[in-house]
């Protein structure tokens, strides 16, 4: 394991810090960068979020889909957590806090803003950060390619259409061209340049033995897969630093409901898992897919659809700042109670 999956929580922490610490002193600076956006999406933002996202595309092997006959299970249920309960969990339980438990806290207008950015993450099952998650829990990296590459055929055509009706069940509009884009931007595009890539790669290789393996390219592009993701963390804090500092009750109000919703995804999955007698190789992983979030796409989207200083875009920004230190605590969890599993 390397220095940045062993101190992830440490460095995110301290790129927190440094968001919200520059965001307040050089507050131009971050109103500069929000101006430098096409069709409501951030550029700044969307190159960074390439750099992350683009080395994880790579891994992804859509010739690997074919072993989902071996183990069948673990994929429906990755498929049902991330589709049928999350998104629907997600959205219930925001508008549980937000319209009854904190309605003498929060205005109506801010509510239904913090809920658009649950449903955001909610509908957004992660994608960049699952392969970190599998590795730390000892999971099978071959079914968890297949995993992620199923999942993210799905999001392609299910992510839009999901996210405007439950946005509509809450009285938001919702652009659909602003919303599509946000998908081929941060999804499609990096996954089809990520296959090009390893399909060229590994024609290459097989005809050449000097040529660069899939393996030595993502040997390369690690540490610029961290920057872009510390990098990430630093512009989306700092977007937010002034709402961070004056409203800190804001943050707690949004993480409840958050946590909640992670550890009770997280319980109805691995019970299921341990239900379904899977292999705790293949459970775990499922069981961090379909808990972690694609935050990177949900907080895109949110900038996108309600603004960079929404309270939309705040929730998704929470969810980044809950999810690392909640997955982490998740992980030790799943390797404390791998006897309760096979382990075939």
């Amino acid at each position: 394991m390397g220095i940045f999956e062993r101190y992830l929580t440490l460095w995110v922490a301290l790129c927190i810090a440094a968001g919200v610490v520059l965001g307040n002193a050089v507050p131009q600076i971050f109103a500069t960068i929000a101006t430098l956006e096409y069709a409501h999406v951030n550029l700044v933002v969307a190159v960074f979020i390439w750099i992350m996202i683009y080395p994880m595309m790579v891994q992804i092997d859509f010739s690997a889909i074919k072993e989902v006959g071996r183990q069948p299970k673990g994929l429906i249920l990755t498929l049902v957590i991330n589709w049928l309960i999350k998104p629907f969990s997600m959205a219930l339980i925001g508008w549980v806090f937000f319209r009854v438990l904190f309605a003498d806290w929060v205005d109506p207008h801010s509510a239904g803003e913090y809920i658009a950015g649950m449903i955001l993450l909610g509908v957004a099952p992660c994608t960049a950060m699952v392969f970190v998650w599998s590795q730390l829990t000892k999971g099978d990296p071959n079914y968890t390619l297949v995993q992620v590459s199923v999942n993210d055929v799905v999001m392609i055509f299910a992510f839009a259409p999901l996210t405007a009706f439950l946005l509509g069940v809450t009285d938001i509009q919702v652009p659909w061209k602003t919303l599509l884009l946000s998908v081929e931007l941060y999804v499609l595009l990096p996954l089809l340049a990520g296959v090009l890539t390893r399909h060229l790669l590994e024609r290459r290789s097989s005809s050449s033995s000097d040529g660069m393996d899939v393996q030595a390219l993502l040997q390369r592009l690690k540490p610029w897969s961290v920057l872009g993701l510390l990098a990430t963390v630093i512009l989306l804090f700092g977007f937010q630093a002034e709402t961070i500092i004056a409203q800190p009750h804001t943050i707690g109000l949004i993480a409840i409901p958050l946590l909640l919703q992670t550890y009770g995804i997280f319980a109805i999955a691995y019970a299921a898992a341990w239900w379904l007698k899977l292999p705790h190789r293949i459970a775990a992983p499922a069981c961090m897919i379909g808990t972690s979030n694609f935050f990177e796409l949900a907080v895109a989207v949110a900038i996108s659809l309600f603004g960079l200083h929404s309270g939309a875009a705040l929730a998704t920004v929470v969810g980044v700042l809950v999810e690392v230190p909640v997955m982490l605590s998740l992980v030790y969890f799943a390797n404390k109670t791998q006897h309760w599993f096979v382990q075939n």
